[in-house]
């Protein structure tokens, strides 16, 4: 499975990051248990969680501090790396323990990484640099001697256990400070793409204009003009002539209607998004079923995102997922962080997608970052794939309310 989100936290081994709180509430298994039943798993749970706290943050955290130590002398760059690998990978391991077993959501607390690190040993020093700059590594590094004594003992007792969860996520959530620096830098990064976005948009009018519409109406001027010197001297030439003209002129302006489509259906702005889905799916070579739940609409710039998302990807199904059919299900939710607009495009295709092979994807994780939204994709090899939308927004109140 592979996901996607806008500002999606890599760490220095290629890794995606864990989910964040939203989507973790809604994994989550524990609320789901009867509280005896839940009492009778503390009993089992606690003592394998206690010998593993005791083992393996013992062991991290004597082999964390042999790494800082030899850093001075150089084999530390090259053994922090790995280790570091290890601990996060530990780390991220107790906050889904702590999400299915106890119902508490972590998200994970990390930088992002730059994708372009080298490999070797100059690549090895600039893991190690970023490592010993993130604060969450430190943090880490805080909560292993934490989790060795009292994460072991709050472990060993069952009825201790949900305090274990809130320990762990008192050390290892995202401080205040990072989650605004995370929102700072993605927010950044958003509209730095809806700039560029909206100058390459208007690159392409100009060009679909120039090269279409344009050339057809200055060929049928010219047209017109020869017919003016002929109408007289040969009518039956001028006649060829203004038949050729008045084909030009409905090519130009179907071409502007397509263009206009592509700026703004006039569907999308009359008639809301769920018609405007509808009729893009009945234009789809592939039959696309429709599931929409809307109680309203809602603001133009989500509506627009959500619709020219919804064609990159029904377009990406039908030509290179060789799909047969295609489900489409939009409806609006109310979650725990607020309310959103939630597509879900699935289709029964070969499967295999690739979020780093062309720029449809991309396009849409950047049309969707401009409203803090994310995309997710499941595609394993053999179908089906998944492709899943969020956007944050509220329906906008009735006209006359």
């Amino acid at each position: 499975m592979a996901e996607t989100i806008p500002g999606e936290r890599v760490d220095p081994f290629g890794r995606s990051g864990v989910p964040g709180p939203a989507r973790a509430q809604r994994t989550g298994r524990a609320g789901g248990e009867s509280p005896l039943r839940r009492a009778l798993l503390s009993v089992v749970r606690g003592p394998v969680l206690a010998v593993g706290s005791l083992v393996c943050s013992t062991v991290l955290f004597l082999l964390s501090l042999v790494g800082l130590v030899l850093i001075p002398l150089g084999m530390g760059v090259f053994l922090t790396p790995p280790v570091q690998r290890a601990l996060r990978g530990y780390a991220n391991g107790r906050r889904r323990l702590a999400l299915r077993w106890g119902g508490v959501p972590i998200a994970e607390p990390y930088r992002r990484w730059p994708r372009d690190l080298r490999n070797g040993p100059v690549g090895q020093v600039e893991r190690c640099v970023l490592l010993l700059r993130d604060p969450a590594t430190w943090r880490d590094l805080l909560w292993l001697p934490v989790d060795v004594v009292g994460g072991f003992v709050t472990a060993l007792l069952p009825p201790l256990l949900p305090v274990n969860f809130q320990l762990t996520r008192a050390l290892l959530a995202p401080t205040r400070e990072a989650l605004l620096a995370e929102r700072v830098e993605r927010l950044y990064a958003s509209r730095h793409d809806a700039v560029d976005s909206s100058a390459s948009e208007l690159r392409r009018i100009e060009r679909d204009l120039h090269d279409g519409a344009q050339a057809r109406l200055v060929a049928m001027g010219m047209s017109l003009g020869t017919i003016e010197a002929l109408v007289e001297k040969d009518p039956a030439r001028a006649k060829e002539l203004i038949a050729q003209a008045r084909r030009n002129s409905a090519e130009a302006l179907t071409e502007l209607r397509d263009l206009v489509r592509g700026i703004h259906p006039p569907v999308l702005a009359e008639r809301g998004l769920p018609d405007a889905v509808r009729a893009l799916a009945l234009r789809m070579p592939v039959p696309v079923e429709v599931d929409v739940e809307l109680s309203g609409r809602y603001p133009e710039p989500v509506e627009s995102a959500a619709y020219f998302a919804v064609c990159e990807v029904l377009t990406n199904a039908a030509k290179h997922a060789r799909a047969r059919t295609v489900w489409l299900d939009v409806r609006g939710a109310r979650t725990d962080e607020g309310d959103m607009l939630r597509i879900a495009v699935t289709d029964d295709g070969r499967g295999g997608a690739d979020l780093t092979a062309g720029s449809g994807m991309a396009g849409i994780e950047r049309r969707l970052g401009q409203f803090d939204g994310i995309l997710a994709v499941s595609s394993p090899p053999g179908g089906p794939t998944l492709v899943t939308m969020e956007i944050p927004a509220s329906v906008l109140p009735a006209p006359g309310t």
